[in-house]
């Protein structure tokens, strides 16, 4: 798997970019937000790689949350690579927590290729998106309670209500979700 890449642009258009690395051409596909951050002769990026049947893609982005925000987006059913560039290329990663945390179908429907479904669908699995630089140790347990619920077998929706409202640390979030979904 490639995680990162750095070398010499070739040539850079808005979507994508192909890198020389000694000698060898990569393509790589690019938000507009992360093509505005390239203005130098050669660049680091880190990358997501998505092998198909038919492609072996590499996605390029110039920031950590950004590349954070594309993989947790082409998670979600029904959204690809193409939208999650998309998404990308739209919102910096703050600007998308802070859609997603008022919950504005609205501005997600502004996307191309973004419905009022398919918007609605990515503010219901995403609720507890956070950008690393936003991320405190309250928020960090109830992300590891959630995700150590949802690997128990829970759906996201029962383990949001049996947590809401709950404190604690990691250890005590479980303890509480399960007593309460024990009820649900």
């Amino acid at each position: 798997m490639i995680v990162g890449i750095e070398g010499i642009v070739e040539r850079k258009d808005p979507t994508y970019l192909h890198l020389n690395v000694h000698g060898l051409i990569y393509e790589v596909h690019i938000s507009i937000n992360t093509s505005n951050l390239i203005q130098e002769k050669s660049a680091k990026l880190y990358t997501t790689q998505i092998i198909r049947e038919d492609a072996q893609l590499l996605y390029g982005f110039a920031k950590r949350d950004e590349k954070k925000m594309f993989d947790t987006l082409i998670k979600i059913n029904g959204v690809g690579p193409k939208v999650a560039l998309a998404i990308c290329s739209t919102f910096s990663p703050e600007t998308f927590a802070k859609v997603v945390s008022s919950k504005d179908v609205g501005m997600l429907k502004r996307v191309p290729g973004i419905g009022p479904k398919s918007a609605s669908r990515i503010l219901v699995e995403l609720a507890d998106f956070i950008v690393d630089g936003q991320e405190d140790s309250v928020s960090t347990a109830m992300t590891e309670a959630v995700m150590a619920l949802e690997s128990l077998g829970f759906k996201k929706e029962h383990i949001q209500k049996a947590l809401g409202g709950c404190t604690g640390d990691t250890g005590t979030l479980v303890k509480e979700g399960l007593k309460k979904l024990q009820r649900l």
